[in-house]
């Protein structure tokens, strides 16, 4: 659970370097962003048969992933207004 939490944080933070922006959230968001990033990678890896059945995704696809999971956020929020 550890390991999963520092490459979350690795992960996310390499997508967020690569991806900068106004994203909302401190370490804790960049970790989720990065084990998503993994979870999405992995489902889609296998989807497309590069990964086996249990096998997780690796640092590059993770990241992949997470600048997926970025670049979706920012194509649904942007141009959203609140009032108050």
């Amino acid at each position: 659970m550890l390991w999963t939490i520092l490459i979350g944080l690795v992960v996310g933070a390499i997508a967020k370097l690569i991806m900068p922006g106004k994203d909302p959230g401190g370490f804790i968001i960049t970790i989720l962003l990065g084990i998503a990033g993994s979870v999405i990678a992995g489902f889609l890896g296998r989807l497309v048969g590069w990964y086996q059945p249990g096998q997780g995704a690796g640092l590059i696809a993770s990241t992949l992933g997470a600048l997926l999971i970025l670049w979706l956020y920012r194509r649904f929020t942007t141009g959203r207004t609140t009032t108050t």
